[in-house]
């Protein structure tokens, strides 16, 4: 028998919290198909929310306040998918969508969180490990979707979109409760050596399923 991996109990773990969101939010999916709203629309609205909570509030030096709104959007945004899939209207395009406004969400956070580095605590290197955050992590949805057009999967890593917000938003919230920004500063600087290391896998992963094709 083989014990299962880390990404068996990952896989496992999102799986169980998909469940339980889709269970919490579908009243409220429901609700708002009856106002009018379209799955798209909660999609761009759950983007603006996130780039204000990041472009208004962290600019401010209000980085709790922030993190709170974006946190509330970003558990938000799992609401466009209840609603396409109580609509039977889930779509490539809906996909798409959502896929470009996650890139755009993630772009805003970040760049707020180097806003705030210059503005508020003189510290340039700081801010450019932020945007460092933002580049690499484009790089790894980026080769994920390179991957998936080439007919490969390229899922995986260590730091994955849902990882890479979790560990910007926790803290950014704890130095908005008071904790020293060099915390923010090195968990930033972690994080683009773990999206560097997920790069470096999901290119692995990509090359070793290429290989295996006829011809290669």
């Amino acid at each position: 028998m083989v014990a299962p991996g880390a990404g068996d109990y990952r896989a496992m773990l999102n799986a169980l919290a998909r469940a339980f969101f889709t269970r919490l939010f579908t009243p409220v999916a429901r609700l708002l198909l009856r106002l009018g709203l379209s799955p798209d629309a909660v999609t761009v609205i759950g983007t603006l929310g996130v780039c204000a909570g990041a472009l208004v509030f962290f600019p401010l030096d209000q980085l709790l306040a922030g993190t709170l709104v974006i946190t509330f959007f970003v558990i938000g945004d799992m609401l466009d998918g209840i609603m396409a899939r109580q609509t039977g209207r889930s779509s490539r395009w809906g996909a798409f969508l959502d896929s470009t406004m996650d890139r755009i969400a993630d772009s805003c956070v970040f760049i707020g969180i180097a806003i705030w580095f210059v503005a508020h605590q003189q510290d340039g290197l700081s801010a450019v490990i932020a945007l460092f955050c933002l580049v690499t992590g484009s790089v790894v949805s980026y080769v994920r979707a390179r991957a998936e057009g080439l007919g490969v999967e390229a899922k995986g890593g260590i730091a994955e979109r849902a990882d890479r917000l979790l560990v910007a938003l926790v803290l950014t919230g704890l130095v908005g409760l008071g904790l020293p920004p060099l915390v923010l500063s090195i968990g930033l600087a972690a994080l683009v050596a773990a999206c560097l290391v997920t790069i470096g896998q999901r290119m692995v992963s990509v090359r070793r399923a290429l290989l295996r094709e006829p011809g290669q």
